[in-house]
């Protein structure tokens, strides 16, 4: 079973999009949780408010950061996708620890972000623009059949 970790964007139906093409793969799909609301809010939902928005991000990123570095050291391959709505320090962040831990790191975005995301990419053992790319790929590394 190959363990996916799929980082970045979470405005999109994306990982939907690589799920549907892996079918019938031995693929576990983990990540971040998509929920924009939860995901900000879990820390002062769970361990109670602040006053300061500061001291409420503080709380929610450090709780988010115990489920991400445990899928994150979990992964055979982590997946990360760069929108082209906002600016996502989170999904860079996430690259460059995946780099750091020494896993199969595939990149996913557009060509408008070629120039800005380049020592990302460098790290990276594939860079694509689509999802069914990504599907692709994790069949080709699981069967090594290339796409029909």
């Amino acid at each position: 079973m190959m363990k996916v970790y799929l980082a970045g964007e979470i405005h999109s139906d994306w990982r939907a999009e690589v799920a549907a093409g892996c079918e019938g793969l031995d693929v576990v799909f983990t990540g971040p949780v998509t929920d924009h609301a939860a995901s900000d809010d879990c820390g002062v939902a769970i361990m109670g408010a602040e006053a300061d928005k500061f001291w409420n991000d503080h709380k929610g990123a450090k709780l988010n950061a115990i489920r991400t570095r445990r899928d994150l050291a979990a992964a055979d391959v982590v997946v990360v996708r760069f929108g082209d709505k906002y600016k996502q320090w989170n999904a860079a962040f996430d690259a460059g620890q995946a780099a750091a831990m020494g896993k199969s790191l595939i990149v996913m975005h557009g060509a408008e972000h070629q120039h800005a995301l380049k020592e990302v990419d460098a790290a990276a053992l594939a860079v694509v623009e689509r999802p069914e790319q990504v599907a692709q790929i994790l069949r080709y590394v699981l069967e090594g059949r290339l796409p029909a």
